[in-house]
Formats: C-alpha cells, structure tokens, sequence
C-alpha cells in the first residue's frame, strides 16, 4: 500500500542518518582506549540518569548513580595498572561453578526454584557449551532428568503433552522451551525420540487463543515469551504449521510500543526480554523481506535498542532510565544482532562480513561483562551482585553476541525455514573488537540462543529434530586437513547441513577452527576426499564423536555384514 511504501522510505533515510551519526562520532575503541573513553562519560555529569543538577533524585537514579560509581572505581583502578591488566574471561573458574552445579543435588535454599529445574538445567547445560566444555556423561544425566518433566494429560476431546517445571507439575510453555533446548544440547536421540510432537501440537493449540497470542498455559497469561517459546517449541519439533502461526505476526506487531521497543502485551512499557522474544518470533515467522513490510517500526526500533547501552558502563538496561543489567548483553544484544541482520542484508545489500555495520560499540560492552559481570566463580548481573545460573548463562551469550555478526543465508531460509536462515560469523574488524583465545566463546544462533550448529538432523517422517554443535579445535596451521569425508560415514536418512554444503562437490567446508594460537591467522577447514590422514587421527576421531553423538545407535552397515545376510539367504 502507498502509505507503507512511505512508511518504508521514512525508515530507510532514518536508519541511514542513524548509522551515519554513529559512525562519525568514532564509537568504535578497542581494550584499553576504550576503557578510557568509557571513563568521559563519568558519573559527575548525571550522564546516564536524565536528572538535571537540583532536581530531586528518585530512588532509581540514586542506585544507578551507585552503580556508575561501582563501575568508574574498577575501571580506574584496571587503568592504573595498564593495559596488561584488563581481566580476561575465567575460563576455569566459571566452568568449575557450572559442572559443580551440573554434578551433584542443588543446595536446599534452591527448593524455591523446585518450578524452574528445566531452566536450570537449560542455564547451565548452555554455559558449558558456550565455552565448550559440556560432557557426554553430564548431557546423558541431563536427558533423563529432563525427562522426568515430560507430562500427558487427557481432556475431554484429546491428550496432550508438554513439560512442567518440575515433577507433577502442568505444561508450561516456558518450562517446555528450556526443556527442548536442554535436550537439544544433549543430542540425546533416545530421549528425544520419547516427545510425541503431535500431542505436543495439540497441547500448544490449546494455549494459543484467538486473537494469535499465546497463553504460557492454558488458562494463564499472555505475553511476547508465550509466542516465542511456543514458535521455538514448534520449530525445532518441526510442527510449526498455519494453525500455530496464524494470526501471531499480527498480534507481535501490536505488542511495539511509541518508544520502539516491544511490551509483553499490546499497551505495556517496552522492555529488552520481550523485545527479544518478539523480534525472534517474527524472524521465525517472516523473512527479512516479509518483516520489512510487515508493520514494524524499524526506525524506532533501532533507536530504542541502541539507547539501552550506556556509556560508562558499556552495558545494557532493559528499560528506559533502569540500571544496567550483564544478562541484557543477551535479550538487547540479541536483538541488536537481529537488527543488524535485517539492515546489513535488506537495507545495504552487504554480503561481506568485513564490511558490516555494527550498531553497538562492542568493545565496551566486551569491557564491562570482562570487568564488572565477572565473579570468583560465575558470571553477574552487576557489581556487588552474586553469581547466578541465569547471569551466567545470559552474559555468556551477551559476550557471543560481541564476538559475532549473524549472517543472512538465503537458500537456508528457502529450504529449512526462516529460523534456520542465519548463522554467525567471528568479527575480523580491527576497529570493531578485540578478540583474545582466552575470552573467546562460540558462536550462538541468533534465534534459539544456543551455540550454533553445523548440522540439523531430521528424523525419519520429518516428525522432530535434532542439533550437532559446533567443536573448536586446534591445530599446527600448516596441517593439510585431507583423507577424510564425512558424509561417507552418515547413514543415508541422516546428513549434515553444513555451511555452503554442495552435495556435488568433493570438498565440504565447516565451521571448524584451525589456529597456531595467533588468531589473525586462524582459519576454517575444508574436508576433501584426497588421501593423507596421518596428522588427523585425533581430528577425525573428535569430529566423528560428535557426529555419532547427535544420534546414538545410527550406524554404517559395513560389507561383510551385508555378505554375511546374502551367505543365510541362499
């Protein structure tokens, strides 16, 4: 229609003068200038709180004045000790929390949380993986715990399925969503062959409701989360269909407010969580085009986005003048990445990742998870704050998000669907962020908030699926990766989606690390079918684990088991 044509007009002279703004106020500075920088905007000038001199404080803006001086003393006394001093990721600390809490009962105050089991395994199942470190023996107790929560229920008309929070408790859409994306890091075949996705189906139509929104359980509220597990749910059973789709972009579109960002119902106060949940949402519904004319305020939607970062701190708020919170590096962040992908793709037509455009200053949110969302052991929210699951999980993603652009891959949309449309890449840009080995962590899908894959397994029937996760190896960079292919050793039914996978040639790339520890010269890998394999033993052996681990008990049958079978016939 004429006037979403100048809608559209209106949005793309907007964002242009957005990015342009940016760009020449030089927001790009790396590890130690950027810490200087960040250092400008002290909390003397009342820069982050909107409070003229002499006005009376709120009770917010004096906490986040608090904060703001909790975040200037660490930065000034990292400064103080130079540039070798700026905190690198914990790696061992971080990761002894996680399995100490992944391999033993929860302390009794977490009884509180008795709802929240499929959450808690989600967190920490998710950080493990994130700095690659989730074992088999911990994703096997995960699958069968997890299991546990799987609930049937008869009706009246049909029986239903989905999981609760914990035992003997009713279906949940969020309970459910963390559930799935748990034994979705397991690759727990057996137990995700135990899911009946069509009372699944029947159950997440019971909690849709006429107007396209989702309740989180039947009878319950409705908000953004609801649609966006529910879609998640659906899309990676692979059951989403017109009946669950049907009037939800719609709805979604209502649920953008006057600021820009998204509420949890049409009306509500603009907040970074549900914002998330109803851009991913969207992306699971429509493709960039499609979102371009849908409705969306993309203008206000950026500015609203890029405001929640703020400048001394370097990380995110949720919400208009609230304080700055390390697990929104992922519900904004997310959405910036998202962002990012919708204007890079559609409005700019960039398909070279090294010429991106990057909407945040990554660096200083790098700076502030590195300096002030690290505790002994765990990651937080803030300064003074404990470590818990949640940040843990959320900052980790947030600290993904830095480290990678989201790529837009058409023929990936076209053939498995929009949600598996994007994939991220590392950022190569000198100016945007410095990425050590110590700080970094994989790539996360941009949609489900996982690490990213290079294979999606679909079961026989097309009734569910199943994801590899990405492995980062090391290797002498000088190594010939050749002798070895893979789709060779894949039964017929199964095979893996890898990145630019061309079944008619005879090498496959895949998202596989190769670095003599200077990360300049890291590179990907190509598997070719020429012979020399005596330097990758151990690779193949790794990469062969993983892929028989996405599905336990599929197997080649070998020749001499075949000549056997014909020998008992005659």
């Amino acid at each position: 229609m004429p006037n979403d044509e100048v809608k559209n007009q209106q949005s793309e002279v907007a964002v242009s003068s957005l990015i342009e703004t940016s760009q020449n106020q030089g927001i790009s500075f790396l590890d130690f200038d950027t810490l200087l920088n960040m250092l400008d905007a002290s909390y003397d000038s009342f820069s982050n709180c909107n409070a003229s001199l002499g006005e009376v404080l709120t009770d917010t803006i004096e906490k986040k004045m608090e904060v703001e001086v909790d975040v200037q003393t660490i930065y000034e006394d990292i400064l103080s000790e130079g540039s070798d001093k700026i905190p690198k990721l914990n790696r061992e600390m971080h990761s002894r929390y996680i399995h100490e809490m992944l391999n033993r009962p929860l302390p009794a105050p977490f009884s509180k949380l008795d709802a929240s089991k499929t959450w808690i395994a989600f967190w920490l199942m998710n950080s493990a993986a994130l700095i690659d470190n989730l074992n088999t023996k911990e994703q096997n107790n995960a699958a069968k715990q997890l299991m546990y929560f799987y609930k049937t229920s008869s009706g009246s008309k049909n029986t239903v399925a989905g999981f609760g929070g914990g035992l003997h408790q009713l279906p949940h859409l969020a309970a459910s969503y963390a559930a799935v994306l748990a034994l979705l890091l397991s690759k727990n075949e057996n137990a995700w062959r135990e899911i009946d996705t069509q009372k699944v189906k029947k159950w997440l139509l019971q909690c849709k409701n006429k107007d396209g929104s989702f309740s989180m359980h039947v009878g319950g509220e409705s908000d953004t989360r609801a649609a966006y597990c529910a879609l998640c749910i659906a899309q990676l059973l692979n059951i989403l269909d017109d009946d669950l789709r049907k009037g939800v972009a719609d709805w979604l579109i209502k649920c953008q407010t006057y600021e820009g960002g998204f509420a949890g119902a049409p009306g509500d106060e603009a907040h970074g969580g549900y914002t998330f949940c109803a851009l991913s949402a969207l992306f699971i519904l429509l493709n960039p085009d499609e979102l371009m004319v849908s409705g969306l305020n993309l203008e206000i939607l950026i500015k609203w986005t890029v405001d929640r970062q703020y400048s001394l701190e370097g990380g995110f708020s949720g919400r208009t003048n609230k304080l700055v919170d390390g697990c929104y590096s992922h519900w904004v962040g997310g959405t910036v990445a998202l962002l990012e992908l919708l204007i890079n793709y559609n409005k700019y037509k960039i398909n070279d990742p090294n010429k991106y455009l990057s909407l945040i200053d990554r660096q200083r949110l790098q700076n502030y998870i590195l300096c002030c969302c690290q505790d002994t052991f765990g990651l937080r929210d803030k300064p003074g704050m404990n470590s818990d699951f949640y940040h843990t999980n959320y900052v980790l993603c947030g600290l993904s998000m830095c480290q990678h652009f989201q790529i837009y891959d058409p023929s990936k949309a076209q053939k498995y669907g929009n949600a598996f449309s994007a994939y991220p890449i590392e950022i190569e840009q000198p100016n945007t962020i410095t990425i050590l080995d110590d700080n970094h962590v994989l790539g996360i899908d941009a949609i489900f908030g996982v690490p990213y894959v290079t294979g999606l397994l679909t079961k026989n029937g097309g009734k569910s699926s199943i994801y590899i996760t990405q492995k980062r190896l090391s290797y002498n960079i000088d190594d010939e990766i050749e002798g070895i292919n893979p789709l060779s050793d894949l039964p017929k039914n199964v095979k893996p989606l890898l990145h630019e996978f061309n079944p008619d040639q005879k090498t496959h790339p895949i998202l596989i690390r190769v670095t003599d520890g200077n990360r300049d010269k890291s590179k990907k890998v190509k598997l070719s079918t020429v012979v020399e394999p005596q330097n990758l033993a151990i690779f193949w052996k790794e990469y062969t684990n993983i892929i028989k681990a996405g599905f336990p008990g599929l197997k080649k049958k070998s020749k001499s088991k075949k000549k056997v079978k014909k020998t008992s016939k005659k």
